[in-house]
């Protein structure tokens, strides 16, 4: 999250694979001295000071703090960085360490989780500090495995805290830099673990957060969605695309790390979850007011399935009399 982005991320997943290793497609750009070319020209591109003029000011940028570039992560997976700003620096005032989220009751994490949605996530963060202060005396790893043993942590969350936080020489694939990979790269979607080596293989040594930043910045600000702004693009005559004048399907439809639409929120059970922890930020709900905070006060079933989901996740706590509290 840590490039400047209006977009939100897309949900971790894990996605490991060694550098250097080979691909099967034969049409991706396999060759390391041309990958490492295209990494100086983006790094060099995200360096520039014009560049670096545009790019918004972000609380995270200015941040090496592993847990502060971790809480900006999680807090960005789907959600608008617009509506992580105000968070983000509510959340560290409240939680300024892993131990202070750690030793507080869940329910007021997911009070400061509060305009962000997917509770889940808070519930995660909540519980990869409770890891860090039992299994990592309360010090955020700053290597691959231990980030990916952290509850809610996987391959890019993991791999954006080694590149912003401990500035380590390590590709980070979201949304944006998925499409710069499919689209310039390769002409084509790529799979998971190719479009990971890719990147793993264009970061200029010791320049793993200026990179990260740069590519980040590069898919958030140019190589958009819909249509990209080739004019601006720092290696548009290196692009496989572009080269095609991007003849055919756009190669970033459906390539690794590219964010597929969200199903309808309208109506969804996602909206009465929401609805139901944003009313217990509050206070406690008695059992006969559950329905209508839910938002189907005819449909005792579905109220029933949302409930019993939310206790079994551990996000509610039900009283005997059908009561609900946070945790």
């Amino acid at each position: 999250m840590s490039g400047g982005t209006g977009t939100a991320r897309h949900a971790d997943a894990r996605i490991p694979g060694p550098v250097g290793a080979r691909s099967n497609e034969p049409t991706a750009i396999r060759d390391r001295r041309q990958l490492e070319g295209i990494g100086r020209a983006i790094d060099g591109w995200g360096s520039s000071d014009g560049q670096g003029s545009r790019r918004p000011e972000l609380p995270w940028r200015s941040t090496r703090d592993p847990w502060a570039v971790l809480v900006s992560e999680v807090m960005a997976q789907q959600t608008q960085v617009s509506r992580v700003v105000p968070a983000y620096r509510g959340f560290l005032d409240r939680f300024p360490t892993p131990s202070a989220c750690a030793a507080s009751p869940l329910g007021d994490v997911l009070r400061a989780w509060q305009g962000l949605g997917y509770n889940r996530r808070a519930h995660n963060l909540h519980r990869a500090a409770q890891a860090v202060v039992a299994d990592h005396r309360g010090r955020i790893p700053a290597d691959l495995p231990g980030l990916l043993s952290l509850p809610g942590v996987g391959a890019y969350t993991a791999r954006a805290v080694l590149a912003f936080a401990f500035e380590s020489d390590v590709g980070v694939v979201d949304t944006n830099a998925g499409r710069v990979v499919a689209r310039a790269l390769a002409g084509r979607p790529v799979r998971p673990g190719e479009a990971q080596r890719l990147v793993d293989a264009m970061v200029p040594p010791g320049r793993g957060w200026s990179f990260g930043q740069a590519l980040l910045d590069l898919g958030a600000g140019v190589c958009v969605a819909g249509t990209p702004r080739c004019g601006t693009c720092p290696i548009r005559r290196r692009c496989r695309w572009a080269s095609r004048r991007r003849a055919g399907p756009d190669p970033a439809l459906g390539s690794a790390g590219v964010s597929t639409p969200q199903s309808r929120f309208a109506g969804s059970d996602r909206q009465g979850r929401g609805r139901l922890v944003d009313a217990l930020r509050s206070g406690p709900v008695p059992a006969r007011r559950v329905s209508s905070v839910v938002g189907w006060p005819d449909d005792a079933g579905r109220v029933e399935r949302v409930v019993a989901g939310l206790v079994a996740e551990g996000l509610v706590i039900a009283d005997r009399a059908g009561g609900l509290r946070l945790p």
